[in-house]
């Protein structure tokens, strides 16, 4: 990396709580903060990818509230949080009782994000930058907000969510209705009304809801 990432973490966002989770406190870019508005040029000289864990987007806002409020699915279980950001949906399971928790994302920066905001709220959070799809996993229950926003990637964690279902997981997605999100395979369990920031979103306000991914017929 060219840049230390907690140094410059700590430079380009302020604590900050989620509208929709006020119980927790992240590092955060602030509205329609020029972080997100780099350049790729830019972004590439200091070696930072799309800084998506400097947000808390909708599927992870709404996700992260159905945990708080429906402990039951997490505690005293092992839990996935997949495609982390941040880490919110991850520190919502350990807030709530889970067993233990691994932060799962491919971009190296969440690491420095995700352990800043763990030690803010006082959790412990276990990291992988390994990219686990297609893999089996040893945890529980897999948590997943907004990761069906490309066409290639729902195609990819759809068959890996498939043969987690198989080997007795299960499954929780929080999603604000994104385009390749496959409604057939879902259950709902609770819709959220989720403030977002315009500057990432088509309005202020994103309904979203959390699913229970099912088994093909």
């Amino acid at each position: 990396m060219k840049t230390d990432p907690v140094e410059f973490i700590l430079a380009n966002t302020s604590l900050t709580a989620p509208p929709h989770v006020p119980e927790i406190r992240l590092h955060l870019a602030d509205e329609a903060h020029d972080l997100w508005l780099k350049t790729e040029d830019e972004l590439q000289q200091i070696g930072l990818q799309p800084p998506f864990w400097a947000f808390a987007w909708a599927g992870g806002q709404g996700l992260a509230r159905h945990v708080l409020n429906h402990p039951d699915c997490v505690s005293g279980k092992s839990v996935l949080d997949f495609a982390s950001g941040s880490g919110l949906v991850g520190i919502a399971a350990a807030m709530a009782g889970a067993r233990s928790v691994l932060a799962v994302d491919i971009d190296p920066w969440a690491k420095s994000a995700i352990a800043l905001n763990a030690e803010v709220n006082g959790v412990e959070l276990d990291f992988s930058a390994e990219d686990l799809v297609g893999h089996p996993i040893d945890q529980d229950v897999v948590l997943a907000g907004d990761v069906f926003y490309d066409r290639e990637f729902a195609a990819r964690i759809t068959v890996w969510f498939d043969d987690l279902l198989a080997q007795g997981k299960d499954i929780i997605v929080g999603d604000p209705g994104r385009y390749y999100l496959p409604k057939r395979r879902l259950e709902a369990l609770g819709t959220y009304e989720v403030p977002v920031t315009r500057a990432l979103e088509d309005s202020e306000i994103k309904r979203t809801t959390v699913w229970r991914f099912l088994p093909s017929e």
